[in-house]
């Protein structure tokens, strides 16, 4: 149990984060917004709901008394060794209103089976939304922790689902899997897919994600030369590359490649080759070295090529076995794992009025509403206003994110009028240390370092236009969740005040 004192009040909650177990007594208070240290989740301390992402779950809250100068907190058995609980459900059970009711005819549509999608679905029957709720997916499984695929990659299916059929079930929400949509009949209100069937809806939330870029050189098509964006995915480059030549093309900072590489290096000992052709935001303390995370990842035996490209793949019976750099350089690779970048999935919407930008990133306002009536979009295929950026598009392909757009899709499918008020949070682990990042630092001029890079303990603050915009640490928390929490209050901190 956490014990946090508001002022004169006292208020009792669970004492660890539902997202992934974080103390949350290292976590940064202010006001009545309790902030997780780990990945930047937010609940209110008087009724534990979720303030914001990623956690689905809310914490417990706990019967507080002041009895002669002694603070008491009083449990039921039953809810101090139940699991977290959603928003609502703890306060009022399960209620009727959270369930299907046949008599609602109007239907939802969720296309995509991510956090974005699952967050609408769930906080539409938390609002009491009664209708019903179609996730459609073209995958082969429902919402699951895709962060987990590059981190522990011989997990089972059920061990990264976010929440377990059964809990849909409960909640009346259909999960159709397989099932990938392939035009969409605005006028008609109604979604084709691929295998033959259509549905109507009253509301449509398009989040159908992104997928990886593919490479454009010669032997791109020979087998082995993989992708990691499914659980299949993850497995299949876990048999290929253990004992195995591995190069990964691309990488930046807040990209897959720097995670997996992170993977297989501590866990199983490959030989790996990275060919690096991005640049990460990070800044390094001298201009000759390698930038710190790869640093990090060099004294482990993984190998750099810096400011070249790949030009060819070669291979022998129709297998990869060679990259060959622009710079000349032969690689042995028995396996090739590409990460440069991603693309918005929705060319099922070409040739339709929907406002796309260049990248084909669906254009949403800040109610996550497209320009065509009761269409909504969120996660990673949406360019939206993002308040760091002055009001400037952008899409940021962070869970966090994505999460908070389904959840404000949701609200302005029942007329709420909720804008996005969020601070972008991302995360993620190498070599057993944990890197945070909060706000967006596109276009950052200028950083302001506190601690070591050398030493891996430190705060790095990214400065636009004379003000943090972003910020970055390894072994300084809770720093990311306090500035986090100061720019989503609206206040700037000048580059003086970061020094």
């Amino acid at each position: 149990v956490l014990l946090v004192r508001n002022r004169k009040e006292f208020r009792a909650l669970g004492s660890k984060c539902p997202h992934y177990g974080a103390p949350l007594s290292k976590g940064v208070l202010r006001g009545e917004r309790l902030r997780c240290p780990w990945h930047g989740a937010c609940f209110n301390i008087k009724t534990g709901d979720i303030e914001e992402y990623p956690s689905l779950d809310c914490l417990p809250c706990f019967k507080v008394t002041v009895e002669d100068g002694k603070v008491f907190v009083t449990a039921k058995k039953k809810v101090w060794t139940s699991p977290a609980v959603t928003k609502h459900e703890q306060h009022l059970g399960l209620a009727d209103s959270s369930k299907r009711c046949l008599l609602n005819r109007d239907t939802v549509l969720l296309l995509g089976g991510g956090v974005a999608a699952l967050a609408c679905a769930e906080t539409l029957r938390q609002e009491g939304f009664t209708g019903r709720i179609i996730m459609a997916t073209k995958e082969k499984h429902g919402p699951y922790d895709r962060s987990k695929l590059s981190k522990e990659m011989n997990l089972k299916n059920e061990d990264i689902y976010l929440r377990k059929p059964e809990f849909l079930d409960a909640r009346g929400i259909e999960l159709w899997t397989e099932k990938e949509a392939v035009s969409v009949d605005f006028q008609k209100q109604k979604v084709h897919f691929m295998d033959g069937s259509s549905q109507k809806y009253s509301q449509l939330l398009i989040a159908t994600g992104s997928h990886s870029s593919s490479l454009k050189v010669p032997g791109a098509d020979l087998q082995n030369v993989c992708v990691l964006h499914t659980p299949e995915d993850s497995r299949k480059i876990l048999e290929l590359a253990t004992g195995k030549n591995l190069v990964i093309v691309g990488a930046s900072f807040v990209g897959t490649g720097l995670e997996w590489i992170r993977t297989s290096c501590l866990v199983f000992g490959w030989v790996q080759l990275f060919l690096q052709q991005c640049s990460l935001e990070f800044p390094s303390e001298h201009s000759n070295q390698l930038l710190l995370p790869l640093q990090m990842l060099q004294s482990k035996g993984v190998k750099f090529y810096m400011k070249t490209e790949l030009s060819e793949l070669r291979g022998k019976d129709g297998k990869v076995t060679e990259a060959v750099l622009a710079c000349g350089k032969k690689l042995p690779a028995d396996v090739v794992v590409v990460g440069i970048g991603v693309s918005p999935n929705s060319a099922f919407l070409k040739g339709t009025s929907i406002a796309r930008d260049d990248s084909g990133a669906i254009l949403v306002d800040l109610r996550m509403q497209t320009n065509i009536p009761n269409t909504f979009a969120a996660g990673d295929v949406v360019s939206f206003p993002v308040a760091l950026l002055n009001g400037d598009r952008s899409s940021i392909h962070h869970q966090q994110v994505a999460e908070a757009h389904g959840h404000v899709a949701a609200l302005n499918m029942l007329k709420k009028g909720k804008e996005l008020h969020t601070v972008p949070f991302f995360w993620t682990t190498m070599l057993g240390k944990s890197i945070r990042y909060a706000g967006c630092g596109k276009g950052y001029t200028d950083t302001v370092v506190k601690g070591s890079l050398e030493q891996q303990k430190f705060l790095i603050f990214y400065i636009r236009d004379g003000f943090v915009t972003a910020a970055a640490s390894l072994n300084y928390d809770p720093m990311v969740s306090l500035i986090a929490e100061v720019l989503y209050s609206g206040k700037h901190i000048s580059k003086e005040e970061a020094e």
